[in-house]
C-alpha cells in the first residue's frame, strides 16, 4: 500500500503553471500583474478599477460547523468546491485569506487547504508570502509610535496618556506582550505607560486593509482610526496626528490582491487574513469584488464555525461593500460530528452511530442559523476513510429534516473529481434565484440589542451580561454618531456559548462581555466576550518545532 502524501509533498510535486498564464484565463493582461517570482503576483489598481462596470459573478459561501481537534477541511473544500465548478465547466475562482504566522508555528498549521484541493505555493502562503502582513504590522506600529512621539512632544492634541487605546502589534503568538509597561527608562524615553500588544490579524489596520473600496477609501478609514481619548473624553483620531497618508503609503502594494493558482492550476485570489474569533474573519472585499468581475462563480471562506466566521461575512462584509450572497455551504466531517456528540479524540476511528446521531445537533444549529440570513445552504460531508456508510447515511438523513442536502467530498483524496457532485448543486442553488439575503440586524438598532440578537438568535443565548461601563461606553458612542455600526463579536470558535469545552448545541447559556472597543476607521464595534484573548499563546509543544529545512534545503513540517 502507497503511503500518504503529506500536504507539503502534493504541494511540493504540483506542476504548477507561470502566474502569467493563469492571469491570461482570466483576460488579466501580464502588464497588470505585479509578479513575485513565477508563481504568485499582486493585480494593479488600474485593472481593478477598469472592471468595476462588469457584471458580478454568483457568490458562493463556504462556512462549516465549531471546530473540534478532529478538524473539518473547511478551506479544502473551499479549493476543491472551486477545482469543481472549474471541471463542471463553470469560470470560478476561489477566494481565501492569507496565513497568520502565529498559528502556523504555534497549534493550527498551515491554511492553504490540503490534500489534492490545495492552492500554491504552499509555503509561500503559509509564510512572508508576497509580505501583506509585514506591511500591515508597518503601519500599525508607525501609528503606535507616532502616538507616543506625539505626547514626547508636548502633546499638543491633549491626549490623555491614560486613556491611549490603540495597541502594539506583531504577527506572532506571544502570551508575555499582552500587557506590558512602555517608555521606561528615565526622561529620554517619553511617558512610562500601560500597553499591550494584539496579533497582527486582530488589528484594525487588517480589518480596514480587507474592508478597503479602493486607496481612497483605504486611507480615508486609517484616518477615522481612534487612537486615545482627551481627558474631556472627546476622541482623538489618526488624522490628528497626519499618520493616515503614511500608513496609506506602507499599505499600497498589499491592498492589491494575490493571485496564485489551486493544484489544478484554476484561479485563486488569496489576500488579507483576519481572524474569526477576534476579528471579521474575511478575505479582502477588494479581492472578492474583483474576483465576482472576472467569473461566474465565486468561492469564498469565513473562518472559524458559522456562528462566526458567516455571521461576520453576512453581516459586517456583505452589509459593507452590499455583497449578495446566491448560496452557502456548511462543511462537517463525520469525525468532528462525532466529537460535537461526546465521543473522544482516541476514539473517533470507532464507527459510534449514537454520538453521530447527537453530535448533528452541532452542524443542524449551524444550517438553520445560515437559513436565518435568507442564504440557500447546502451540507459537504468531508470525507474521511474511517467513516462508515451507515454513519454518512445518520447525517444525510438528519439535513434532510432540516429541509437540505448533504453530499459526501472526496477532493482531499481525488481533487475536483471527488466534488462534482456538490458543485453541480451548487451551480444550481446559485443559479436558482433562491437567496432572499438580509443581515440579521438593521443598522439603526441600538448596539446592546445588535449584540443580544447575535447571542440569543445565533448562538441560542438566554441573555448577555454586560455591567453599567460597558453599557454607557455604548451609550456613549452611540451618542457620538456610531449607533449605527455592526457588531463584531470575539468569542471562543469551540462552542455557540463562551466556554470552549461546551460543545454540541446549548441553550440558555449567559454571554459575559469583558470589554468592548470601538473600530471607526473599519466600522464595527468589537465585542470581546469570556476568556477570549487578541494576542492569543503558544501550546505547550508548538508546532514550530517540527518545522525544519532538510538537506535539500526543503521546508519540513509546515503543515
Amino acid at each position: 500500500m502507497d503511503m500518504v502524501k503529506s500536504d507539503i509533498e502534493i504541494a511540493r510535486a504540483a506542476r504548477k503553471l507561470p502566474i502569467t498564464e493563469v492571469g491570461e484565463r482570466l483576460d488579466i493582461p501580464s502588464s497588470h500583474l505585479l509578479p513575485f517570482g513565477h508563481d504568485k503576483a499582486k493585480i494593479s489598481a488600474e485593472f481593478i478599477a477598469a472592471q468595476q462596470s462588469k457584471k458580478s459573478g454568483k457568490l458562493i459561501l463556504v462556512t462549516a460547523i465549531n471546530p473540534t481537534p478532529a478538524g473539518e477541511g473547511k478551506t479544502t473544500t473551499t479549493v476543491g468546491l472551486g477545482d469543481g465548478l472549474n471541471r463542471i465547466g463553470k469560470k470560478a475562482i476561489v477566494c481565501i485569506r492569507e496565513a497568520s504566522l502565529g498559528p502556523c508555528f504555534g497549534v493550527k498549521g498551515g491554511a492553504a487547504g490540503g490534500g489534492y484541493a490545495q492552492v500554491v505555493p504552499m509555503e509561500d502562503i503559509n509564510l512572508h508570502f508576497t509580505g501583506d502582513f509585514h506591511a500591515i504590522t508597518s503601519a500599525h506600529n508607525l501609528l503606535s509610535a507616532l502616538i507616543d512621539n506625539h505626547v514626547y512632544w508636548g502633546n499638543e492634541l491633549g491626549i490623555d496618556v491614560r486613556r491611549i487605546v490603540w495597541r502594539r502589534v506583531m504577527d506572532m503568538n506571544d502570551r508575555a506582550l499582552r500587557h506590558i509597561v512602555s517608555s521606561l527608562g528615565g526622561v529620554a524615553n517619553g511617558f512610562p505607560r500601560e500597553a499591550g500588544f494584539d496579533i497582527t490579524v486582530a488589528s484594525e489596520v487588517m480589518a480596514i486593509l480587507c474592508l478597503a473600496r479602493d486607496l481612497k477609501d483605504l486611507e480615508e478609514r486609517l484616518g477615522n482610526i481612534i487612537v486615545a481619548y482627551r481627558r474631556d473624553r472627546s476622541p482623538v483620531f489618526a488624522r490628528d496626528l497626519k499618520a493616515d497618508g503614511a500608513m496609506a503609503v506602507l499599505l499600497k502594494d498589499a491592498l492589491q490582491p494575490n493571485l496564485v493558482q489551486t493544484l489544478e492550476n484554476n484561479p485563486a485570489f488569496v489576500h488579507g487574513g483576519p481572524f474569526a474569533n477576534i476579528a471579521h474573519g474575511c478575505n479582502s472585499v477588494i479581492a472578492t469584488t474583483t474576483a465576482l468581475k472576472l467569473a461566474d462563480y465565486v468561492v469564498t471562506e469565513a473562518g472559524f464555525g458559522a456562528d462566526l466566521g458567516a455571521e461576520k461575512f453576512f453581516d459586517i462584509k456583505c452589509r459593507k461593500a452590499g455583497l449578495h450572497p446566491d448560496a452557502a455551504v456548511v462543511v462537517a466531517t463525520i469525525r468532528a460530528i462525532k466529537m460535537n456528540g461526546g465521543a473522544k479524540k482516541e476514539d473517533l476511528g470507532i464507527a459510534d452511530l449514537d454520538a453521530v446521531r447527537k453530535g448533528c445537533a452541532n452542524l443542524g444549529r449551524h444550517v438553520q442559523n445560515v437559513k436565518k440570513f435568507g442564504v440557500p445552504v447546502v451540507v459537504a460531508i468531508n470525507h474521511f476513510s474511517s467513516d462508515t456508510n451507515e454513519e454518512i447515511a445518520a447525517v444525510r438523513d438528519y439535513v434532510a429534516t432540516l429541509g437540505a442536502e448533504a453530499y459526501v467530498c472526496r477532493h482531499w483524496a481525488d481533487g475536483s473529481a471527488g466534488i462534482e457532485e456538490l458543485a453541480t448543486r451548487v451551480a444550481a442553488l446559485a443559479e436558482s434565484g433562491a437567496s432572499q439575503f438580509s443581515p440579521l440586524y438593521p443598522d439603526d438598532m441600538p448596539l446592546f440589542h445588535k449584540i443580544e440578537a447575535i447571542a440569543k438568535d445565533i448562538y441560542h443565548a438566554s441573555e448577555v451580561l454586560a455591567d453599567k461601563t460597558v453599557r454607557e461606553q455604548l451609550h456613549q458612542w452611540e451618542r457620538q454618531g456610531y449607533g449605527h455600526l455592526p457588531i463584531c463579536m470575539a468569542k471562543t470558535q469551540y462552542s455557540f456559548s463562551t466556554d470552549p469545552n461546551l460543545r454540541g448545541a446549548p441553550t440558555g447559556h449567559s454571554v459575559p462581555i469583558r470589554e468592548v472597543r470601538l473600530s471607526a476607521g473599519a466600522g464595527f464595534v468589537v465585542v470581546i466576550t469570556g476568556e477570549i484573548m487578541t494576542m492569543p499563546g503558544l501550546p505547550r509543544i508548538p508546532s514550530s518545532e517540527k518545522i525544519y529545512l532538510n538537506e535539500q534545503g526543503y521546508i519540513e513540517g509546515l503543515f
